[in-house]
């Protein structure tokens, strides 16, 4: 017998994002049908147990403009409507949804909320270029350079404190060893 893999989703006017997630699975295929229907089969885990699912979406789909990304930890697809408006719901039927389907919370944007820079998150991806991400650590590598500069700055100013770190060097000679007793008073 089969199992479902957890399935996340999410929607904008033009675009449903369903996210897979079966880590490390193999042989992992998606069928997309024009009609709405989502098909999924894969193996994973220590037994290898097979995983089938198969969601009969609310309303048509363009399976030409519509991408997938197989990945190691889940599969993600983004599946163009058909037409460009909100779903109700993200399977057709008065069903309630299976236990595994739930909302993606971090991808959810309410129809009458502005959905314009949390759709450029996920709809414009390339998914050809997924490895693009070492720009943006070399940037934060940048920043926390800076900051350890700062943090040396602390150093400096706390080596003032004395060499042996009981204090000796606060004597009344010392101008900043005056102000800081005062600020310590």
């Amino acid at each position: 017998m089969s199992r479902h893999p957890e399935v996340k989703w999410a929607q904008r006017p033009g675009k449903v994002y369903v996210t897979v997630l079966l880590p490390d699975s193999q042989n992992a295929k998606v069928n997309l049908d024009p009609e709405g229907v989502f098909t999924f089969f894969a193996n994973a885990g220590a037994g290898n147990h097979v995983y089938e699912l198969k969601l009969d979406l609310f309303d048509k789909v363009n399976v030409e403009e519509s991408k997938i990304n197989v990945g190691v930890r889940s599969i993600f697809c983004v599946l163009e409507k058909a037409e460009n408006k909100w779903w109700t719901k993200l399977l057709r039927g008065d069903d309630k949804a299976p236990h595994y389907v739930k909302v993606d919370w971090d991808k959810w944007v309410d129809e009458d909320e502005d959905a314009g820079p949390a759709d450029s998150d996920v709809g414009g991806m390339d998914f050809s270029k997924l490895g693009g991400m070492g720009d943006m650590m070399g940037g934060m590598g940048d920043m926390m350079g800076g900051m350890g500069g700062m943090m040396g700055g602390m150093g400096d100013m706390m080596g003032g404190m004395g060499n042996d770190g009981m204090g000796d060097d606060f004597d009344d000679s010392d101008e900043e060893g005056k102000k800081l007793k005062n600020i310590l008073i």
